[in-house]
């Protein structure tokens, strides 16, 4: 049996995104998760999205991006005040959906040893979907918080928790979680 690292990674809970989703539960969870996380000792990373001026990394054949784009709804890369990452946790700026693909995400998680990723954020059919996915192909072991996630869509966000995304990963929630720190 492979001994576990685990990391936390607390993904798009960013003014922008959570204004947008009914994200109340997933953080007030959150904010149980991170504290136990921190007492714990285990290493935390956030991941935002995030774009340079101009937002050149969005291609025209990027659907939702390019979308958003043209809406001028691109957000702002802050991490909301209630989960806002304390010192020595890094914030990742991703430009994709998935937190680790393009982004130095995969080296922080070589220099914090870990082999095992602790999902949280928003939202289920976007970030968590698609960390999981490419996170599964890179030999992570997974665990997505269920109560710390959320979607727009709760037939989508129920779907993907009991049919698609258990195929990857272990599903939890928070009191689990915490009770097994």
């Amino acid at each position: 049996m492979i001994e576990r690292r685990s990391a936390l990674l607390v993904m798009d809970f960013q003014p922008d995104i959570v204004s947008n989703f009914p994200a109340a539960e997933a953080i007030a969870n959150t904010q149980k998760v991170l504290a136990a996380a921190r007492k714990a000792g285990m290493p935390i990373a956030y991941v935002v999205v995030g774009f340079r001026p101009g937002h050149p990394e969005v291609s025209a054949n990027n659907k939702g991006f390019a979308a958003a784009k043209a809406a001028g709804r691109l957000v702002n890369p802050s991490v909301i005040d209630e989960l806002a990452p304390i010192a020595g946790e890094p914030v990742v700026y991703k430009r994709r959906v998935g937190a680790l693909y393009g982004t130095d995400l995969p080296v922080i998680l070589s220099a914090f040893e870990a082999n095992h990723l602790v999902l949280t954020g928003i939202s289920t059919s976007g970030v968590i979907l698609s960390t999981t996915r490419l996170a599964a192909d890179m030999d992570f072991a997974v665990t997505i918080l269920a109560d710390c996630v959320g979607d727009n869509d709760a037939e989508v966000h129920d779907f993907l928790l009991t049919k698609i995304l258990p195929r990857q990963a272990e599903i939890s929630d928070s009191a689990s979680f915490i009770a097994s720190l």
